[in-house]
C-alpha cells in the first residue's frame, strides 16, 4: 500500500516513514500543504497521514480536495493540537480519525488498520484465492496457513493484484503501488518483481497464476 505522509517535522517524518516501510508500505513524504496538494492531484494513495500545523497553512485545507475525488481514501490527522474543539474540527472537515501527538507508533498502525477496515476503506481483512490467503491487517501472504516469505516490493505487487482479482492491472498502476516519489525505477524492475513472485507462487502450488497482458499490465487468476 502507498501512503502519503504530510509532516513538516523532520525527525517525526523520518520515524513515521521508517515504521510504515517496516510494515511493508510505500511512503511518499511531503512537508508542506502545497506539495501535498500537488501529490494528491497526480497520484493515488491508499491512505493519508496529515499534520495540521504546516509551514504554509492548516493541513485540514487538504481534506476537501481529497473528498472531492470521491474515492474514500482514509485520512488520519496527526497533530499537537489535541483539544476537543480541534478534534471536532478535524472530524467535521472529513477526517476518518484524529491522533494527538505524542503518540505510540503501534497506536498509529492500529488506527490505520481500523480505518482501512471500514466500508470506505479498501478491502476486507483477508482475501483468499486458490490456496493463497493475504492478510491485509498483518501484511502477510500464506499458502494453506503457511507464511509465504516475500520481499516488500513483491508483497506490494501481490497486494495490488489481489485487490483487483481477475482484472487487468495496468503497469502504471502497479508501479504507483510499488514505488514512491524518491524511488528510481529501472525499465525492467517491475517485470523482475512479477517474475520472481510468479515463480514463488508456482513453487508453493498456490493454485493461482499471474498472467501478463503484453504492453498493458498483469492480472491474477485462480487456476482451473
Amino acid at each position: 500500500m502507498r501512503i502519503l505522509l504530510v509532516e513538516d517535522e523532520p525527525e517525526m517524518a523520518a520515524a513515521l516513514a521508517t515504521a510504515l516501510r517496516n510494515y511493508d508500505m510505500v511512503v511518499d513524504h511531503v512537508p508542506t500543504l502545497a506539495e501535498a496538494e500537488e501529490a494528491v492531484s497526480g497520484e493515488v494513495h491508499g491512505a493519508v497521514l496529515l499534520d495540521r500545523q504546516l509551514p504554509d497553512g492548516d493541513g485540514l485545507a487538504l481534506i476537501p480536495k481529497l473528498r472531492a475525488r470521491a474515492d474514500g481514501v482514509p485520512i488520519i490527522v496527526l497533530t499537537a493540537r489535541g483539544e476537543l474543539a480541534d478534534r471536532i474540527a478535524g472530524l467535521d472537515r472529513g477526517a476518518d480519525d484524529y491522533l494527538a501527538k505524542p503518540f505510540a507508533i503501534e497506536e498509529l498502525l492500529a488506527r490505520l488498520r481500523a480505518v482501512l477496515r471500514r466500508p470506505a476503506g479498501l478491502q476486507p481483512d483477508v482475501i483468499r484465492a486458490g490456496r493463497l490467503s493475504f492478510d491485509f491487517g498483518h501484511r502477510e501472504a500464506s499458502i494453506d496457513g503457511v507464511r509465504l516469505e516475500l520481499p516488500r516490493r513483491e508483497l506490494l505487487v501481490l497486494e495490488m493484484l489481489l485487490r483487483r482479482m481477475s482484472r487487468t492491472v495496468l503497469r502504471a498502476t502497479l508501479e504507483q503501488a510499488v514505488y514512491g516519489f524518491s524511488d528510481e525505477i529501472q525499465s525492467n524492475a517491475l517485470d523482475t518483481h512479477v517474475s520472481r513472485l510468479r515463480r514463488k507462487l508456482a513453487e508453493a502450488n498456490a493454485a493461482v497464476e499471474i498472467r501478463g497482458i503484453r504492453g498493458v499490465g498483469y492480472l491474477l487468476k485462480r487456476q482451473p
